[in-house]
């Protein structure tokens, strides 16, 4: 059985599988409790120090808390305001009917997923979030350097972005009763890279960054700071990495991966040579991780999805992958083999089903669906147990044994979807 990163009370919950199960009946009630600040959204007697928040209370900068917008039933979203910084979050699920609710963070990054309680029963659960904005503090007069990351206009508006703890509450009955936010100071789990690792911000694209999350402990944070299109130049000018050093610290981690674009040479003013400046810069970015005292991890690109007549994964991307792994061994720096591992993964996949895998129906052959980006992110989990310890103590207990070249069928996957879709291909497609 999965571990939920529940703390369940006996008796009171029963998990569900990852996978296909029957659905629910929808419902849905609320009450949050934030630290000092408590707020019942419940149709019960008001909880003591509690202040009542009534279900259609739109977010409101002003009060600093309320819901998202939303279309209609189904996944709901509630936002409050805070400060930059890593918070815990501690929610109880449950309520007078059976649910079944997933927890998304930010850009749906997933934290929790099906917890399952019934009638009359509650779990509650606990996880990090990674809140941040995109000011950066300014340099002294008369330095370089800039006071905002440089945003491309598809992040308008994201909830990666802004001064908001947001929360996606989804599932075929999703149940909230009541929820505490308070800051924490945790290690991070830093990413760094491009469109196959974002958190993609609308259905039914996604990355593995954005699944990394719901493999962690609560006493861990993962700041996803990847972005469609980016470079390991770009990374830089848009003043990406600078925002991500300006929060780093001492016994942090930083995953690197970054490839798909770089070796782009109708990109001229990004590309980067996999024999000479993708190596300087890789070792650039693991100098900066380490004068800080955070301890950099490679990773190389998953493959794209291109099979040869015998149904083995063509390498599209030359040299590349190779260059991580030498700057890993010149640098004394674990390097996660995604390369490998996902070629084993769609391999075993076959070119009839590999396209499940993916974005568009299969129409895209470089970014995923969610099934692929949970696969994905359970390969990168391999790659933690096996190169680096330090950071696997932090994995959630009870994690199954993951094997890429014996996936769970796409078609019986199931995860609950959020709310936002577009049919837009990522930024640099």
């Amino acid at each position: 059985m999965w571990h939920r990163r529940a703390v369940l009370a006996a008796l009171a919950v029963a998990p569900a599988a990852s996978w296909a199960a029957e659905p629910a009946t929808p419902m849905q009630t609320w009450a949050f409790d934030f630290g000092d600040d408590k707020f019942d959204f419940g149709d019960d007697k008001l909880a003591p120090g509690h202040v009542r928040v009534a279900r259609d209370a739109a977010y409101d900068p002003v009060v600093g808390h309320g819901f998202e917008p939303s279309s209609g039933p189904g996944p709901f979203l509630f936002s409050l305001a805070v400060p930059e910084g890593d918070y815990r979050v501690t929610v109880e699920l449950g309520g007078k009917a059976a649910s079944d609710t997933t927890i998304k963070a930010e850009s749906r990054r997933l934290m929790v997923e099906r917890i399952v309680a019934r009638a009359g029963k509650t779990a509650t659960v606990e996880f990090v979030v990674n809140v941040r904005t995109a000011a950066l503090k300014a340099p002294p007069t008369n330095a370089p350097g800039g006071v905002r990351v440089l945003l491309n206009p598809r992040e308008d508006g994201a909830y990666d972005w802004d001064d908001k703890l947001t929360l996606e509450f989804c599932g075929p009955a999703p149940a909230v009763r009541r929820l505490r936010v308070e800051p924490v100071t945790v290690p991070v789990v830093y990413l760094a890279g491009d469109s196959t690792v974002t958190d993609q911000r609308f259905e039914p694209g996604a990355s593995w960054g954005q699944m990394l999350p719901r493999f962690f402990k609560p006493d861990i944070s993962v700041a996803n700071h990847a972005e469609s299109g980016e470079t390991l130049k770009s990374f830089l000018f848009e003043h990406r990495l600078d925002k991500l050093l300006s929060a780093i610290k001492p016994g942090d981690w930083l995953l690197i991966q970054f490839g798909h674009n770089d070796q782009k040479v109708q990109w001229p003013q990004t590309y980067v040579e996999a024999a000479t400046t993708y190596r300087d810069y890789l070792k650039a970015y693991i100098g900066e991780a380490r004068r800080r005292g955070a301890r950099p991890v490679l990773v190389t690109s998953m493959h794209r999805r291109k099979f040869d007549a015998a149904g083995k994964i063509v390498n599209t991307h030359g040299d590349y992958p190779e260059a991580v792994r030498a700057v890993g061994r010149e640098t004394g720096v674990p390097v996660i083999d995604l390369l490998d591992m996902s070629a084993a993964l769609y391999e075993a996949l076959g070119p009839d089903n590999a396209w499940k895998a993916f974005a568009d129906g299969g129409k895209d052959a470089t970014h995923h669906n969610n099934y692929g980006a949970y696969v994905l992110a359970q390969c990168v989990v391999n790659g933690v147990r096996a190169q680096v310890p330090d950071l696997a103590a932090h994995l959630v207990e009870g994690l199954p044994p993951f094997d890429p070249a014996h996936p769970p069928s796409p078609d019986s996957f199931v995860l609950a979807p959020s709310a936002a879709h577009s049919t837009e291909p990522p930024r640099g497609n």
